[in-house]
């Protein structure tokens, strides 16, 4: 199917960067500066999510002006912010929680769609519904790296990957991205707050670049 080729397009390219940047954007206008520090570091894609009244309009503009980007929308708990970034242009949705009916009607709308999962029951939940990319949340109150090792062990087989977020820093990155099953990490260390309020391009830059190399000097994804 069309929907799938789709999904492992995206899958892989989130796989290969590695990084996620979680984006909260006060101001649209902004999202331009931003990505083209993200751009200099190194890194292109982005996810810019729906905590803030800015999102779809800077999901519409980084899509316009950043085609290039693997640009996806986060914190999606809703259907009408699902359909809003698919009519914005992002090209996957990501959230905190696994809502089947939103999950379902990502599938609908063709929008790669990566749920959050905590628990066992939340992964076989997932799988169920066909998804095997999945968001960790909240990594760090979870277990952090000793939790992904074990949720990994029973579910290996069935193709599961992870994307553990919240609580990942530039000081467990590399722990994190050596852990086996996890394709990737979300992350708004590189895209904090402050330097978005500051408007600090070159230090977003800065952050993004040492990301990216911690990134290079670790194991590929694919032999996890």
């Amino acid at each position: 199917m069309i929907a799938d080729k789709i999904a492992d397009k995206i899958a892989e390219r989130i796989e290969t960067s590695r990084i996620i940047p979680v984006i909260a954007l006060d101001r649209a206008e902004d999202a331009v500066d931003l990505c083209k520090a993200l751009d200099a570091g190194g890194l292109r894609v982005a996810e810019i999510t729906f905590r803030t009244q800015a999102a779809r309009e800077a999901i519409a503009v980084v899509a316009k002006e950043f085609p290039e980007f693997a640009l996806g929308a986060g914190t999606v708990t809703l259907i009408d912010e699902l359909e809003a970034a698919k009519e914005a242009g992002a090209q996957f949705a990501v959230a905190p929680g696994l809502n089947p009916k939103i999950v379902r009607r990502a599938q609908e709308i063709g929008l790669p769609f990566f749920p959050g999962i905590a628990t066992p029951s939340d992964i076989e939940a997932a799988l169920d519904l066909g998804c095997r990319l999945l968001k960790f949340f909240p990594a760090g109150e979870m277990g952090g790296v000793k939790t992904i090792k074990a949720l990994y062990g029973p579910y290996a087989h069935r193709g599961v990957r992870f994307i553990p977020t919240g609580g990942v820093t530039a000081a467990n990155l590399a722990e994190y991205l050596a852990t086996p099953g996890v394709a990737a990490i979300g992350g708004s260390w590189i895209v904090a707050k402050p330097l978005l309020k500051a408007r600090d391009w070159k230090q977003v830059a800065a952050l993004t670049r040492e990301a990216v190399e911690v990134v290079s000097k670790g194991p590929a994804s694919k032999s996890s």
